[in-house]
């Protein structure tokens, strides 16, 4: 008996293949090819000869380019499996998506309940584990380890199996209360600014207060900068001048955040390529006057870690400090340094930071046990930013994670064990690279691999309570078109039956079925980024995300529960919960 190519095509492609002969779906490729094989007498051999695209003419309105073989013969009938559903023909097999070709087929689907109270009450529990200070849960924290444990304890009570992953990443970690002062000399010199000041020939010492004022940076270095040591600073504009950088070395570098798009990374590198000292950046185009006043409020960034140690010969910067201010914090700092009518102040800097080595990190997880290995899993974060609640970012997410958890297990209690395994997980180091979902994913690639169906993300995926002013938009995107039509089809049904809600919002659907990097790319800016493209093989996996609207505290102690809307997270969790449900129990 001859085969079939099997090995040329993807274990997604050999699972479909088995779906329309009725055929289990687990196992490894081997697996799926020695079963495909034995279920399919007399097939003759296809010669996967080139791959080529479909001319656009030739692509129906909507429809994606295909991959196209050149067959020896049309198969027997006993071979007519199709990937996807094919058309077979004399000379050629083209693979075209069911629905492309205006088949309909009759998939029944079920909304899952939504309990706005249960996903507030989640929400305030994760926020009660935040800094007794700052409020934030930032990984490699105890905050983050209690916070994970919480979650694991919860997927617990649902009835899951439970596991809390540990991952050791490079982390930076804030040890202490950062101070930052700025001091005009009087008649008396430097000293001082260490006493009281204000008195006949004293100094003006000003301080500015931390989370409001100013915030550390992602990867910081640590500095101990006092008025004695008159460190000198260096106005650089937004950045853009080489020459202005070359000429801050062994200074304390002034940026402005206006008018630029570069990020972090790039400015950090340059620090550390010039030696400088130190390094400000002043937010002057981003939330201003839209939470504070006429302020535009610091947020806190992260860096890439891996570009700025090469920047810096191969070792984190951990003597340049790296801070952000808000616009009337800088220009009160411009005003006695480099604006200052006389004697030009100075500055005092303690950032007490540990960012040279590796801290914990952690991944609880609850499972649901199917019938197969294939997999549908659920996930959001739950580190925030160090410096502050984290309300919405990713708080929202990580109780709509609990409260699908919740209301799926409730599903499965009342009708018994799914096709597929079901897996709900948070993910820690999410804000300074990803590193959670990253380890996970290279931790378990070959699993993911052979059976990962669908990754959905929550991050963000909230509308603010005050959404008649800041917005009422819920984005809902993946990455392959027959997820998105089932999302489609969902969303209508949502629309229709729990209209009381979906009336208050503006759901939009988007297909993002790009290369990475592309404009048509699934973007690789939270958790689903490793489970789209860090599979291995090239193999590219399925996914889909909600981000909501309306939340200028981003990255900002104030983004705090004042501004929570519970309501608006059961518009992602009903209707990705009501698809996870629908592939836990159906053979599609």
């Amino acid at each position: 008996m001859t085969t079939l190519g099997f090995e040329g095509l993807n274990v997604n492609e050999l699972k479909d293949m088995l779906r329309e002969a009725e055929l289990p779906v687990s196992g490894t490729k081997a697996q799926l090819i020695e079963r495909l094989q034995a279920n399919l007498p007399g097939a003759q051999v296809i010669s996967l000869e080139s791959e080529k695209t479909l001319p656009e003419e030739a692509l129906l309105e909507g429809e994606q380019s295909v991959p196209w073989y050149r067959g020896t013969e049309v198969l027997t009938p006993p071979a007519l499996i199709a990937i996807g559903v094919a058309v077979l023909m004399v000379t050629a097999i083209f693979v075209i998506q069911p629905t492309w070709l205006g088949f309909e087929p009759d998939y029944e689907y079920e909304l899952i309940s939504y309990d706005a109270s249960q996903a507030k009450s989640f929400a305030d529990q994760l926020v009660s584990y935040g800094h007794p200070d700052w409020e934030g849960r930032m990984s490699g924290t105890v905050e983050e380890a209690n916070v994970s444990a919480f979650i694991e304890s919860q997927f617990e009570a649902m009835g899951m199996k439970t596991t809390l992953h540990s991952y050791e990443v490079p982390m930076h970690h804030v040890n202490s209360e950062p101070s930052l002062r700025i001091c005009v000399q009087g008649l008396n010199g430097f000293s001082p600014c260490e006493g009281a000041g204000g008195a006949l020939g004293g100094s003006e010492v000003t301080e500015f207060q931390h989370r409001i004022d100013y915030v550390i940076q992602g990867f910081s270095g640590q500095s101990e900068y006092t008025f004695q040591d008159d460190v000198q600073m260096t106005y650089l504009d937004n950045g853009s001048d080489d020459s202005l950088w070359q000429s801050a070395s062994g200074t304390i570098g002034y940026v402005i955040n206006s008018g630029t798009k570069t990020g972090n990374t790039e400015f950090f590198s340059k620090a550390a390529e010039n030696n400088l000292a130190g390094l400000i950046r002043v937010n002057k185009d981003y939330n201003c006057g839209k939470i504070e006043g006429n302020d535009c409020v610091p947020i806190f960034k992260g860096t890439g870690i891996d570009d700025v140690t090469e920047a810096n010969g191969g070792s984190i910067p951990s003597d340049i400090p790296f801070i952000a201010m808000s616009k009337d914090a800088g220009e009160i700092l411009e005003a006695a340094i480099f604006n200052a009518t006389g004697q030009p102040g100075v500055i005092e800097m303690f950032i007490d930071v540990t960012n040279d080595q590796e801290q914990t990190i952690y991944v609880p997880c609850g499972e649901i046990k199917g019938k197969s290995s294939e997999l549908v899993i659920a996930g959001g974060h739950h580190d925030t930013v160090y410096h502050g609640q984290g309300a919405i970012d990713d708080t929202s997410g990580s109780a709509s994670v609990l409260e699908m958890a919740r209301q799926i297990s409730e599903v499965v209690n009342e009708t018994g064990t799914p096709e597929r395994t079901l897996r709900f997980c948070t993910w820690g180091g999410e804000e300074e690279g990803l590193y959670g979902s990253r380890a996970y994913v290279s931790a378990f690639q070959n699993s993911l691999k052979d059976n990962l169906r669908l990754y959905v993300n929550l991050d963000m995926n909230h509308v603010d309570a005050d959404f008649s002013n800041r917005g009422n938009s819920l984005r809902l995107f993946g990455n392959t078109p027959e997820d998105m039509e089932h999302i489609e089809r969902i969303t209508d049904i949502y629309k229709n039956k729990r209209s009381d809600v979906a009336d208050r919002y503006d759901i939009q659907l988007a297909l993002y079925q790009g290369a990475q990097g592309q404009p048509d790319g699934m973007p690789y800016n939270s958790d689903h980024g490793p489970f789209v493209y860090d599979l291995g093989d090239n193999m590219r996996g399925r996914a889909v995300v909600c981000y909501g609207s309306g939340s200028w505290e981003y990255h900002t102690y104030l983004d705090t529960m004042d501004r929570f809307n519970e309501e608006s997270l059961g518009v992602s969790v009903t209707i990705y919960g009501t698809y996870m449900r629908f592939l836990a129990y159906s053979d599609y």
